[in-house]
């Protein structure tokens, strides 16, 4: 089992159309934004303007989560709106404008993966995925068996479980908590 720990200060940021993006990770690491290659990506961004236009990605799934806002949104010219941390699942080749500013969780997943999710949590939980993703929205501890890991708000901790062993996590406090398998 490998942990990765990936502070909001170290990811690097980039522009789109409606702000900046922070990338935390792309996997696998050889994979190339631009080329489309990567079976998931963790980013968060700013979005600056409104209206502004989603990037659209062919063959991939998308979860989103406003940070510190709700989020009016209009997918496919059907309009929604979504409360602070609410997620919103969408395929990333939808027509998407967001008629709100503020900081976004973006997770990006292939259409190749057949199984994933993301949910809200402060609870207990017990995994046994290869991959695991857990984004802190405030200052958390997160145990992974009995070892502590102190996060500040917005790091990400990425636990790659090729193995599948059976891993239980705990949470001072609410965060992100995703799942691939594959």
């Amino acid at each position: 089992m490998n942990i990765h720990l990936l502070p909001k200060k170290s990811s690097k940021a980039s522009a789109w159309s409606g702000g900046l993006t922070y990338e935390y990770m792309i996997y696998p690491k050889t994979a190339n934004y631009a080329d489309k290659d990567f079976l998931f990506r963790i980013s968060s961004a700013t979005i600056e303007q409104t209206p502004s236009v989603f990037t659209k990605f062919k063959g991939y799934h998308r979860y989103l989560a406003m940070l510190d806002n709700r989020l009016d949104i209009e997918i496919n010219k059907e309009k929604r709106t979504y409360e602070k941390y609410e997620i919103t699942e969408f395929n990333s080749d939808d027509e998407v404008t967001s008629y709100t500013k503020g900081i976004d969780f973006n997770w990006m997943v292939s259409e190749k993966i057949n199984h994933h999710k993301l949910i809200i949590t402060n609870n207990e939980q017990h995994y046994n995925a290869p991959i695991i993703i857990l984004f802190c929205l405030q200052t958390t501890v997160i145990k992974i068996n009995d070892k502590s890991y102190h996060l500040s708000p917005y790091d990400l901790l990425v636990i790659e479980n090729q193995k599948k062993e059976n891993i239980m996590v705990d949470f001072s406090n609410e965060c992100l908590a995703g799942i691939l398998d594959f």
